[in-house]
């Protein structure tokens, strides 16, 4: 009997896949050996390298993205006209028998002649810069939150319990109290004097747990990590000042962002750690052309910088629909099912800085005691716990904002979120009624002789 053969259609004929390396890459146009090349990664490598693809009348590339040394290759191969994707390695690992650099590249090519990998999203230049800063901004955040414990630890060596009698050891009271400690200043007494009046111990309290023991050197480290603390906050102020100025230059320069004036939002509680000197309510608002963000409960300033630094405004109208957006951030179910049942249908694991944004707003929205979302929350909580239903809240609000974002539709909860001072108005007008019901009250009981009649 003849061999039956299965033969594959060629999407991309003109295809290239190059497999990444810190010292050189490996490039190849085809299956066979003269198809590959060896090059550096000199910008001269990288010049050698898209005149040798031209050579070949190459037109498209697949690369793996290999940590950050895809980057400037990626750069100078659209510069030269490529179409260039960004493959996952994943997509790419399944290669049999032995695995050397030349079989990597072969195998990238081979997949991407016949068209079996799909291309990671990469944002626009704007987001890119922004992502940039933001990161190295969380970055300097993690080395900040370092410092702090590592204080604590010598605080507490030298018996000085600053962590027991304050909330925060670099808020108000601590800040004033380690920098006269810093000073010279050792007794307990005098440095209780600089106690916040909204701190909730009393000064007494602070004078007994501030009894220091005398260890210089415990005294020297706690001084330079003190200094250490001071000049990472420097280091925030200054990212702070970057990425203000580059969110203006952005919506300057286009006429349908800047002509935007959000409303403003006190019920809104900003966290220490969010953007200084920088109003992000008006900020997302004018960089979304309109789409108010931060009326969904829950979302704050850390969100909206999630998604302006992430993904930006044209990186998520390249999501066709809310699943596949769900999707790329791995908060819909990976339902798996075999023989008509579904095995598992548990979250894909990874996970990116805008996921854990939207965990950390459904996590806020489950704090909440009313709203549309938080009974959304509760209900979820109720029958499958705590975890299910951040995940659940948070795959909701990627949803809701997807819909924000390329549909243009406001957000308009069936029920709507009402704050303190609301509620108490609407006590006290509900209690008012009552009471007029209950006595027959009528105006000119009270002194309302004139009443007046508004008719539209």
């Amino acid at each position: 009997m003849k061999k039956k053969q299965i033969s594959l259609e060629v999407v991309n004929p003109n295809a290239a896949g190059i497999d990444i390396g810190s010292r050189s890459h490996w490039v190849a146009v085809g299956q066979n050996a003269q198809d590959v090349k060896e090059f550096g990664v000199y910008s001269q490598d990288h010049q050698e390298l898209c005149e040798w693809l031209k050579k070949h009348k190459v037109t498209t590339i697949a690369m793996e993205s290999t940590g950050t040394y895809w980057q400037n290759l990626f750069s100078s191969l659209v510069v030269f006209g490529f179409d260039v994707i960004l493959v996952n390695g994943r997509q790419t690992k399944n290669i049999k028998g032995k695995k050397t650099d030349i079989l990597d590249c072969q195998w990238i090519q081979k997949l991407h002649t016949l068209g079996l990998l799909s291309s990671s999203f990469l944002p626009d230049s704007t987001t890119a810069v922004i992502r940039t800063y933001s990161r190295h901004r969380q970055n300097i955040l993690k080395q900040s939150a370092s410092a702090i414990l590592k204080m604590q630890k010598y605080l507490r060596l030298m018996n000085m319990r600053l962590d027991v009698v304050v909330k925060d050891i670099v808020g108000l009271t601590g800040t004033k109290i380690i920098t006269a400690f810093i000073g010279g200043e050792k007794s307990g007494k005098v440095l209780a004097q600089n106690r916040h009046y909204n701190c909730r111990k009393s000064e007494d309290e602070i004078s007994r747990a501030l009894q220091y023991n005398g260890r210089e050197d415990y005294y020297f480290a706690l001084k330079q990590e003190w200094e250490t603390y001071l000049h990472l906050q420097k280091q925030i102020d200054q990212v702070d000042i970057q990425i203000k100025k580059h969110l203006e230059e952005v919506i300057n320069n286009d006429d349908d962002k800047k002509q935007h004036i959000a409303s403003k939002k006190p019920y809104k509680r900003k966290n220490k750690n969010t953007i200084r000197n920088a109003d992000m309510n008006q900020l997302s608002y004018q960089y979304f052309e309109g789409v108010d963000l931060m009326a969904i409960e829950g979302v704050n300033d850390a969100t909206l910088m999630a998604f302006i630094s992430e993904i930006g405004l044209e990186g998520i109208n390249k999501f066709e629909s809310a699943k596949q957006f769900t999707s790329w951030l791995r908060l819909a179910p990976n339902n798996k099912i075999s023989g008509g049942r579904v095995l598992s249908h548990h979250l894909p694991k990874g996970s990116n800085r805008l996921k854990v944004a939207l965990r950390q707003a459904a996590n806020t929205i489950g704090n909440l005691k009313d709203g549309h979302l938080s009974d959304f929350f509760r209900r979820i909580n109720y029958k499958k716990g705590r975890a299910t239903a951040i995940s659940a809240t948070a795959r909701k609000l990627a949803v809701i904002i997807w819909n924000m974002l390329t549909r243009g539709i406001p957000y308009h909860p069936p029920t709507e979120y009402l704050f303190l001072d609301q509620k108490r108005k609407l006590k006290l007008v509900n209690r008012i009624k009552r009471n007029i019901a209950k006595f027959d009250i009528k105006p000119e009981d009270i002194g309302l002789t004139k009443i007046l009649n508004i008719s539209t």
